[in-house]
């Protein structure tokens, strides 16, 4: 079977970005990634978009294709919350496989901090939750996440300040990584001091609201550029086990499990045969959720395992090398995309912070809506 490859990344720095809109951020995405890949617009016959909260537009593939001076033979948008960019690129490897497209340009951005009010994304991304049951009643996607951490500190014995050390693990991370939202170092002390958000999340617990774009080119190994870096696709999974938390299966990272499980199986790997991870860390308790479904940590470990040492970028196992949406910063659809990004530019030994031991083999793993959707790929340097 054809193995797809990822031959050009783009990421703009997350922040606040103003006076750049949705397209204007894709765009310099987009343009970075094709100037990586070797490629020109016209070399481009696929496009996925994610959607965007800033600029919610019926037809934004099309739209942002116009915008950005494509014209492509298969265009689509795509929407599973904070999944979506994996999932993009992995519908993008099933487009090459099939024939539909030979290089497809995967591109994700919008302005969510300079672009609406605070309220007005917590209104919006409130709608994960139940319509009549969950809105209604004023919970917001912290809210949701609250009762996830609750059940999960009381369910493995885990302190508050355990669930800190993954904010502080992606905070030293981000502190030396061009363009991080947030890159003042920080201490378990400071995240327990740090606003309360939703009991027991404080705000040092959440990712920031950031601006920013995220682009990725998925191609056909016998449409590879000559002088391109490869880094192939060789595994993918997905699960989707519920949209509402009131409707979670137990346990309720259940999907993160299946998802992984089908990608290292298509990949012919083994967990343990992984040497870099990019998971989605909206929260902190999500990063741990993830993490021990996954099977990288035994129940109620993440945290210790963190503390050792061992998802240090000189560690056995590296996370999230760029800081993570807790630390890069969460730019909706881009969010996501980031940990991609970043393990393709790590695999391919154009990561700004290098781990010491240079991966050659890496899983990424994002969720949408409450641990609602899931899609795991895997990664292969081509050496």
């Amino acid at each position: 079977m054809t193995t797809p490859a990822i031959i050009g990344t783009g990421l703009t720095p997350f922040g606040r970005l103003e006076p750049a809109d949705t397209l204007d951020l894709m765009s310099r995405a987009a343009e970075v990634a094709l100037a990586d890949a070797g490629l020109e617009r016209g070399d481009v016959d696929g496009l996925l978009t994610g959607y965007s909260t800033t600029h919610p537009h019926l037809m934004l593939s099309t739209l942002f294709a116009e915008y950005f001076g494509l014209q492509p033979a298969y265009a689509h948008g795509v929407q599973v919350g904070g999944a979506t960019g994996l999932a993009m690129v992995d519908l993008a490897r099933r487009l090459v496989q099939s024939g539909a497209a030979k290089r497809v340009l995967v591109v994700a951005g919008e302005n969510r901090l300079s672009g609406q009010s605070r309220d007005q994304t917590i209104q919006t991304l409130a709608q994960v939750g139940d319509p009549d049951h969950e809105v209604p009643n004023g919970a917001a996607v912290p809210a949701y996440y609250a009762l996830l951490a609750s059940h999960y500190l009381a369910e493995t014995g885990c302190t508050e300040e355990d669930m800190a050390e993954l904010s502080v693990l992606m905070r030293s991370h981000a502190m030396n990584y061009p363009g991080a939202h947030l890159t003042k170092a920080v201490s378990v002390a400071d995240v327990m001091a740090s606003k309360p958000i939703a009991t027991p999340l404080k705000q040092l617990d959440c990712c920031p609201i950031s601006d920013g774009a995220a682009a990725v080119l998925v191609c056909h190994p016998d449409a590879v550029p000559d002088g391109a870096v490869a880094t192939r696709i060789t595994g993918g999974g997905q699960a989707h086990t519920h949209q509402h938390v009131s409707m979670a299966p137990e346990p309720i990272n259940l999907g993160a499990t299946q998802a992984s499980r089908a990608a290292l199986r298509e990949a012919g790997r083994r967990i343990g045969d992984m040497e870099l991870l990019g998971i989605y860390d909206s929260f902190t308790v999500t990063l741990a959720e993830l993490l021990e479904g996954i099977g990288v940590c035994e129940r109620g470990h993440s945290a210790a395992d963190a503390r050792e040492g061992r998802f240090s970028l000189d560690g056995p196992l590296p996370l999230n090398p760029h800081g993570g949406l807790l630390s890069y910063g969460h730019a909706g659809v881009a969010g996501g995309m980031s940990h991609l990004v970043e393990a393709v530019r790590q695999l391919s030994g154009r990561s700004p912070t290098p781990a010491a031991r240079g991966p050659g083999l890496a899983l990424v793993h994002a969720d949408g809506g409450v641990l609602s959707s899931h899609v795991s790929l895997v990664l292969e340097a081509t050496r």
